[in-house]
């Protein structure tokens, strides 16, 4: 392999502000692999992971007694920001027992040509990053899994994995926690942000269920007739056309973009006919938040990595993935129809779609494939 390989580097105060630079290889300690990345997909959740780059309180203290960010995953304080991405990555040297050159794995890498991770716990499944800036971190965010031991996976279905897996597991926990919860007691759940892939896998999970409320996607005029016409949601409307809903009905916002002009508009409409308020993502990143003083319930945020913990202890670690495997390939029936996968190349088309991504601009309808 080359010994200088490309990556991209992010202002971690200014996400907009992002560079291809060399990235040299350095020789491999015991214990850890050089990958270099086959593929990773770049979406809206990757520039929720920009946003909350910097300690948000999301992942709370390291054992410094220091809040941690998405950064921490592969940079250490004081360097650049190295985005987090979902891919699939090659084993290309390996100084780590029980991991050889040319396996396989799926997880989570830097947006890089190569990554360096600390082998630890390695078995037939896969293995643990033990780096010790990750050991905090959550747990799901460290594994990296076999290609051949995955649950649910299809080689017809691979390149959607990096562009839908995580956000449509995301989708299903949010789905799987509303019916936990008796629906909040809302009889239609509004999903703002509705084109983005975490929302299409919220809308897709709870369209399953035989009794629930009526999904309500919220989105961009522009988006409305092609959203629409993938039946994911009971029924799609434009931002502006919020106040038009039935405000005594009982209803539920889960919020994927963070627009404070749309936030408010929900919670002024229905007062305290709105049974809850759910933060997921920031995709609108550089709208105002805009939540002082919102009439209605106090917001409050999901984090799936917490969720998938709770479900993996109440029904075991293999019931889980089960659920999930069962959940992905009835929805790999219909995501071919929903999403054009466009593969793109190189570090120059990487960081292109970073800033297409960032800009709002990247069609929903496609999913981003970076080959590196």
């Amino acid at each position: 392999m080359s010994r200088t390989s490309w990556a991209i580097d992010i202002d971690r105060d200014d996400i907009t502000q992002a560079r291809l630079v060399a990235d040299p290889a350095t020789p491999l300690a015991p214990g850890q692999v050089r990958v270099h990345l086959d593929s990773y997909a770049m979406t809206a959740n990757n520039i929720t992971y920009a946003v909350f780059g910097k300690p948000a309180g999301l992942f709370g203290a390291n054992k410094d007694g220091e809040d941690q960010g998405y950064w921490d995953f592969f940079a250490e304080p004081g360097q650049s920001g190295r985005l987090p991405v979902w891919g699939f990555a090659t084993v290309t040297e390996s100084t780590a027992d029980g991991v050889a050159a040319g396996e396989c794995f799926y997880g989570y890498y830097p947006m890089a040509q190569h990554a360096v991770l600390t082998a630890g716990k390695a078995g037939p499944g896969g293995f643990t990053d033990v780096t010790p800036r990750r050991t905090t971190l959550p747990p799901i965010y460290n594994h990296y899994q076999r290609v051949e031991a995955l649950e649910g996976y299809r080689a017809a279905d691979h390149d959607y994995w990096p562009v839908f897996r995580p956000l449509f597991l995301t989708g299903w926990l949010i789905a799987d926690q509303f019916e936990d919860e008796g629906d909040y007691g809302a009889g239609q759940i509004l999903i703002a942000s509705a084109s983005s892939k975490t929302a299409i896998g919220l809308g897709f999970s709870l369209g399953r269920r035989t009794a629930r409320p009526e999904t309500i996607g919220l989105t961009s005029a522009a988006n409305v007739d092609t959203l629409a016409a993938q039946g994911i949601y009971d029924r799609v409307i434009s931002y502006d056309q919020i106040m038009t809903l039935n405000a005594a009905s009982p209803a539920a916002l889960v919020d994927m973009a963070g627009n404070g002009a749309v936030t408010r508009a929900v919670h002024s409409h229905f007062g305290n006919n709105l049974k809850a308020s759910i933060i997921v993502g920031k995709s609108h990143w550089d709208a105002q938040a805009d939540i002082e003083g919102l009439p209605g319930p106090e917001r409050q945020g999901f984090f799936a990595p917490g969720r998938s913990q709770k479900r993996i202890a109440d029904w075991g670690g293999a019931v889980f993935g089960q659920k999930i495997a069962e959940a992905w390939l009835a929805f790999m029936e219909v995501a071919p129809r929903l999403t054009t996968i466009d593969k793109r190349r190189g570090g120059e088309a990487a960081l292109a779609a970073y800033h297409e991504m960032l800009s709002g601009q990247a069609d929903p309808r496609t999913g981003i494939v970076i080959k590196p």
